[in-house]
């Protein structure tokens, strides 16, 4: 049963609301992204909770699975990464994702399995382990199908991964279906995304051929530069299916969301980057919708 815990955090106000007034379209089946670059500090942590939480602010059903080592995304919903069980726990000593998974404060279809300090040691012990590159999968498919059989299927699931591409990005890209890459929008990080898409090739090739990139997000957009400008053009030539085009600009709100325990969804949801943040969660969903031949041949079925 998931562990109904909350968060022994200080309370705070909460300044916006949980929910939208307009539900975002369900998927037909569970959604697992990765959300992955190898280059730091191009909003990775910060897209993957703000869509997280926009997407149950929406009304589906959303688990954020912390991988990162440093914890930000547990730090973003308030979490306290001390005394508690988390992926350190699931991916090295096999402990249910039922017992380390906490429901978020004030969020109802909100639920996440935090990144432990211990969680630094993972990628030197998974190292010898067998089949070390399926042990998130094997966990999070158990815990899907648990929560299923209960009723309580989740909609999406959103992995944040470390900036690098050690044995704990090769585990959430072994275990999702999906990639989605935050591109900021500056030179190297187009760079960082040829480096990235070969390795995705290779989890193609070797660990798990359904993994596909379906989504890149541009952040840290500043529509008055140049540079930014020609960034996303690129992005917009290359890559027009996967590509959401709804900029994040660089806001002073997003980045100071985090250091009062919440995301920017919260911490002000009429700022620019709140607002970004609500589009382009609605647009994932809305890509993820059955389509109308879809649901006609399922009541056909």
């Amino acid at each position: 049963m998931s562990d109904s815990r909350e968060t022994n955090s200080t309370p705070r106000r909460i300044v916006g609301t949980k929910r939208f007034r307009e539900a975002m379209p369900k998927p037909i089946s569970t959604r697992i992204f990765t959300v992955a670059n190898q280059k730091g500090g191009v909003g990775k942590t910060t897209s993957a909770v703000n869509i997280g939480a926009a997407l149950a602010m929406g009304g589906l059903r959303t688990l954020i699975i912390d991988l990162d080592p440093q914890g930000n995304a547990s730090t973003a919903f308030g979490i306290s990464r001390d005394e508690v069980n988390g992926m350190y726990e699931v991916i090295t000593k096999d402990l249910p994702i039922s017992d380390a998974a906490l429901k978020v404060p004030g969020y109802p279809h909100l639920e996440i399995i935090p990144a432990t300090q211990s969680l630094a040691n993972a990628e030197v012990e998974l190292v010898p382990m067998v089949a070390r590159e399926l042990r998130l999968k094997k966990a999070l498919t158990n815990y899907l199908n648990d929560t299923a059989q209960r009723g309580e299927r989740f909609d999406y699931v959103i992995i944040d991964c470390p900036p690098s591409l050690g044995l704990l990005t090769v585990n959430a890209l072994v275990a999702a279906d999906e990639l989605l890459i935050p591109i900021q929008c500056e030179y190297y990080s187009l760079e960082g995304l040829t480096l990235l898409l070969h390795t995705v090739s290779l989890i193609q090739e070797h660990l798990n051929q359904n993994i596909k990139l379906s989504t890149i997000v541009l952040t840290m957009f500043d529509g008055r530069t140049r540079l930014a400008n020609d960034v996303a053009d690129e992005v917009r030539k290359h890559y027009p299916e996967q590509l959401i085009d709804i900029p994040i600009p660089r806001a002073v709100r997003v980045s100071e969301a985090p250091s009062y325990g919440q995301t920017v969804m919260t911490y002000d949801p009429a700022s620019n980057g709140a607002e970004a943040y609500a589009l382009v969660a609605r647009e994932i969903a809305r890509r993820g919708a059955p389509s109308i031949t879809s649901i006609s041949e399922v009541s056909v079925g």
